[in-house]
């Protein structure tokens, strides 16, 4: 058992750049180890992302059917996007999201969850929305993925069933639909919409804001 002030620190010694891409970066950490020595972490980094659980006043919510590469088919999960820069507030790349994706503004928003995508190799983490009120707006279609997204409307309990099934797979949706399945019966509340974002991402960003100051 280890004895409170004697934790490890695992201090990065050294760190170099296998990749900067235009929505990643990865790099590889040499860090020092409890045992003495150091070990390469390879990391992924990421600028954040957003994700929004809209429901309706009877209770839908609006899922997305999108192609994803990686996985090579299309998958369901919450209408979503990245942070794109560092000085973009969580909230504002939400309702940009839910307009540009499925064409909804909402009146009422609140936190519910921070997902860390896969944080044994990247600081990816999502923020999950809750919107309510719900209307319809124009939606600007930006380019080809999101002319071939879907849009459907299903019962959050349907859609709760579909993640408990493994029909939904993608992290940030299966855990905003479970959160938003227990702040609306009142189990559990939901945090303010701005509320404090401590594991937001920001060294990618950074590293975007010092080639455009370049």
């Amino acid at each position: 058992m280890s004895r409170e002030g004697a934790r490890h620190e695992f201090e990065t010694v050294a760190t170099r750049d296998l990749h900067v891409g235009r929505v990643v970066a990865l790099r590889v950490d040499e860090v020092a180890m409890p045992g003495g020595g150091t070990a390469s972490r390879e990391i992924v980094e990421h600028l954040g992302a957003v994700a929004v659980a809209a429901v309706d006043s009877d209770g839908s919510v609006t899922l997305i059917h999108q192609y994803r590469h990686p996985l090579g088919k299309r998958i369901w999960e919450l209408p979503a996007g990245l942070l794109d820069s560092a000085g973009e507030q969580p909230l504002e790349a939400a309702r940009r999201e839910l307009v540009e994706e499925v064409g909804l503004a909402a009146r009422e928003w609140s936190t519910l969850v921070d997902v860390a995508a896969s944080p044994g190799f990247t600081d990816e983490v999502v923020r999950v929305f809750l919107a309510r009120d719900l209307s319809e707006v124009d939606r600007e279609q930006l380019g080809e993925e999101e002319a071939d997204l879907e849009a459907r409307r299903f019962p959050l309990d349907e859609a709760v069933r579909m993640a408990l099934a493994g029909e939904i797979v993608n992290g940030a949706a299966v855990a905003g639909l479970l959160a938003a399945q227990a702040v609306l019966a009142g189990r559990s509340e939901a945090r303010p919409a701005d509320a404090p974002f401590t594991d937001r991402p920001t060294r990618f960003a950074a590293r975007q804001a010092a080639r455009q100051a370049d």
